[in-house]
C-alpha cells in the first residue's frame, strides 16, 4: 500500500466524520487529532520517536480496546489531559472525590493539543474511525516517512477547494523548487514568517538532511542545533499551527519549547522579536489586513500599509542578516501597485540585490486565477554583502507563465515544469553555493535566452522589453533588465513582460462594456440553468431549491 492510497483511505474516513454533522473545514482538524496520536504510537513502536511521548493514559492502547460511550468519554478526557497535562481521577483516600493528577509538562505536547475538542457525538463513528486506523498498513507507511504520509494528506485537504484550506498550502513542486534554488546549510538560522503547516520548513530541513547523510555528517552539538533552533515560523492561526507542529514533529524538528511554529502575528511584536535570519522562505497571505493598518502592529516598517504582503516584504529583507537570502512568493500587485508599492520596491532594491523574478502560471495556487511570483533576492550586493544601498544592479526574469497550460487538478503543476528555470537560475549548477562570493559566481555565469515550452512561436508585441532586442532573444523565457532600465522606463515598477499571451485581447477591439455584460450574464443564467439540471439528476433537488430561492431573494421575482 502506497503513501496515496493510505492518504486516499483516511481521506474517505471524511464520510464518517460528516455522518456525525462536522463540518468539511473540520475534517482534517478533527481527523489529526486522533492519527496524531495513532502515529505517535506507530513511531514509538518502531523506535523513530525519541521525545515527546505521549503520556501513559493518553496513547493509542488506550483508545483501542473500547467501545461504546466509555471510549468517547474517554476520548475526550485524553484530549483535555494532552491540552492541560492535567487529569481529573477519583481520589483514593477519599470516596467520592476527585484530584488533578499532572500526567504531562511536556510544552510541545500542550501546544499540539491546545484547546483540542472532538466534535464526534456517536460512540460508533469513533469506533469505525479507530478500527480503520488500526487496519492500515502502517509498516509500508514508514518506509516513506509518517511526516509525508501527513503532509500528503494536508495537500489533499487543501486540494479539496471546500475546505478552504488552499491558503495555507504552497504546491509542493514550487516548495521544493525555491529550496533547491536557496540552497540552505547546516547551521544556518531559516525562517518563514507566514509558515501556515511548516510546508517550507520541512523542505528546507530535508534538503540539508540530504546533503549531510540525514545530519550525521554533523557533530552532536550541530545536530541540536538543527533539531532545536535551526527553525522558526509565525502562525496567526491556532488550528493551522497546531497542523504545523504535528508536521514538524513527524519529520524529527523540534524546535525550543514552543515547537518550530510559533503562535503569533509575524506583523506584531512576534515578527518584531525573531532574530536575524539567513535564510527566509515564505508564502505571505493574500489580501488587506483586516483593520487596516492598526491590524499592523509593528513600528519598525518604514512604509505604513493595509496591504499584508507589503507589510510582510519589508519584514522579510529587515530581517535578513547581511548576505542572508530570501525566496518569497507574492501577488502580481505588489510588482506594480503605486504609492507605498514603488517606495517598498525602491527600499528592497536599495538594501538588497533583487536578483531574480519568476513568474508563476496561473491556477498553480488553490485560489484559482491568482497571479503570482516568486521574489529572490539577497542582503547587501552580490559582491558585498554589508553593501546598505544601490544593491541591486540587474534583475532576471523568468516567465512561466505566457502561454503555459492551465494547471488544475487534471494536469497538475510539477517539478517537471520548473526543470527548465532552475537550469538557469544556477548554469553552473554549484549545488552548495549559498551567499558571498559563490552566489556571485552564479550570477556572473548566467546568459540570457532560454526557450522552453514552444517559446519561439509566442508573440512578441511591441514594448519596451522588446525595444532594440534580438528577435530571437525577444522570444525567449529567460531575459535580463538593468535596474537603471527599470528606473528610466518602468518607474520601478516590476512588471516585466515581453511575450503575448495567446488568450490576450486587444482592448481596442473589444465591443461596448454593456454588450460584453449582457454576455457574461447570458453565459450565467445558462450555466446556472445546467447546474440546477445536474443537481437534480444527483437527487439533490433540495439543495437546487434552495439555491433557486437565494436567487430569487437577490434578484427578486422576474415580472
Amino acid at each position: 500500500m502506497t503513501n496515496n492510497d493510505i492518504v486516499q483511505k483516511l481521506w474517505n474516513l471524511c464520510d464518517v466524520l460528516r455522518d456525525d454533522g462536522i463540518n468539511y473545514s473540520d475534517y482534517v482538524t478533527e481527523l489529526v487529532l486522533l492519527l496524531f496520536i495513532k502515529m505517535v504510537h506507530e513511531n514509538t513502536e518502531a523506535g523513530t520517536l525519541k521525545k515527546h511521548p505521549l503520556p501513559e493514559g493518553c496513547r493509542w492502547t488506550d483508545l483501542n480496546g473500547k467501545s461504546g460511550i466509555n471510549l468517547l468519554n474517554d476520548y475526550r478526557a485524553i484530549l483535555l489531559a494532552l491540552s492541560t497535562g492535567k487529569r481529573t481521577e477519583a481520589d483514593p483516600e477519599e470516596k467520592g472525590k476527585t484530584i488533578e493528577v499532572q500526567v504531562h509538562n511536556d510544552p510541545l505536547i500542550s501546544a499540539i493539543y491546545g484547546d483540542a475538542q472532538t466534535r464526534l457525538r456517536e460512540p460508533r463513528h469513533l469506533e469505525q474511525l479507530i478500527k480503520t486506523l488500526d487496519q492500515i498498513d502502517w509498516f509500508s507507511a514508514q518506509k516513506d516517512g509518517l511526516g509525508d504520509l501527513y503532509e500528503g494528506l494536508l495537500e489533499k485537504n487543501a486540494s479539496e477547494t471546500k475546505s478552504g484550506a488552499g491558503q495555507y498550502f504552497t504546491p509542493r513542486a514550487l516548495i521544493n523548487s525555491m529550496v533547491r534554488c536557496i540552497k540552505p546549510q547546516a547551521g544556518e538560522l531559516i525562517q518563514d514568517p507566514a509558515a501556515g503547516t511548516a510546508g517550507f520548513l520541512i523542505a528546507a530541513d530535508q534538503y540539508i538532511k540530504q546533503q549531510t547523510d540525514d545530519l550525521f555528517d554533523l557533530n552532536a552539538q550541530q545536530q541540536q542545533f538543527q533539531k532545536n533552533k535551526a527553525f522558526t515560523g509565525v502562525e496567526l492561526v491556532p488550528s493551522t499551527r497546531r497542523l504545523a507542529l504535528m508536521n514538524c514533529l513527524l519529520h524529527g524538528m523540534e524546535g525550543d519549547d514552543e515547537g518550530v511554529v510559533h503562535l503569533g502575528n509575524a506583523l506584531g511584536q512576534a515578527g518584531a522579536g525573531l532574530a536575524k535570519a539567513d535564510v527566509i522562505l515564505a508564502n505571505p497571505p493574500f489580501g488587506t489586513a483586516k483593520g487596516g493598518e492598526a491590524s499592523i502592529t509593528r513600528d519598525d516598517l518604514t512604509y505604513k500599509t493595509s496591504n499584508k504582503q507589503l507589510a510582510f516584504l519589508q519584514h522579510i529583507y529587515r530581517n535578513l542578516k547581511p548576505g542572508g537570502r530570501a525566496a518569497v512568493v507574492l501577488p502580481d500587485n505588489v510588482l506594480f501597485e503605486a504609492g507605498v508599492g514603488t517606495e517598498v520596491r525602491r527600499d528592497l532594491m536599495n538594501k538588497c540585490n533583487l536578483h531574480t523574478i519568476l513568474r508563476l502560471p496561473t491556477g498553480i495556487f488553490y485560489a484559482q486565477g491568482v497571479k503570482t511570483n516568486v521574489l529572490f533576492f539577497t542582503k547587501g550586493s552580490a559582491g558585498d554583502k554589508h553593501q546598505e544601498e544601490n544593491c541591486t544592479e540587474n534583475v532576471w526574469v523568468y516567465d512561466l507563465r505566457t502561454n503555459m497550460p492551465s494547471f488544475g487538478k487534471r494536469s497538475p503543476f510539477g517539478e517537471q515544469h520548473l526543470e527548465p528555470f532552475e537550469k538557469v537560475y544556477d548554469a553552473q549548477g554549484r549545488a552548495n553555493a549559498a551567499a558571498g562570493g559563490d552566489f556571485a559566481q552564479i550570477l556572473a555565469g548566467r546568459q540570457e535566452g532560454e526557450w522552453s515550452f514552444n517559446a519561439e512561436k509566442i508573440e512578441t508585441p511591441d514594448t519596451d522589453e522588446n525595444q532594440g532586442v534580438d528577435d530571437r532573444l525577444a522570444h525567449s523565457r529567460w531575459r535580463c533588465f538593468s535596474r537603471k532600465w527599470i528606473a528610466e522606463h518602468k518607474g520601478d515598477s516590476l512588471d516585466i513582460s515581453w511575450l503575448k499571451d495567446a488568450d490576450s485581447v486587444d482592448a481596442a477591439n473589444l465591443p461596448e462594456p454593456s454588450v460584453l455584460a449582457s454576455e457574461a450574464m447570458s453565459e450565467l443564467v445558462q450555466a446556472l440553468g445546467e447546474l440546477d439540471g445536474l443537481m437534480r439528476e444527483l437527487g439533490a433537488g433540495g439543495e437546487a431549491d434552495a439555491h433557486r430561492t437565494l436567487l430569487t431573494d437577490m434578484f427578486g421575482e422576474v415580472k
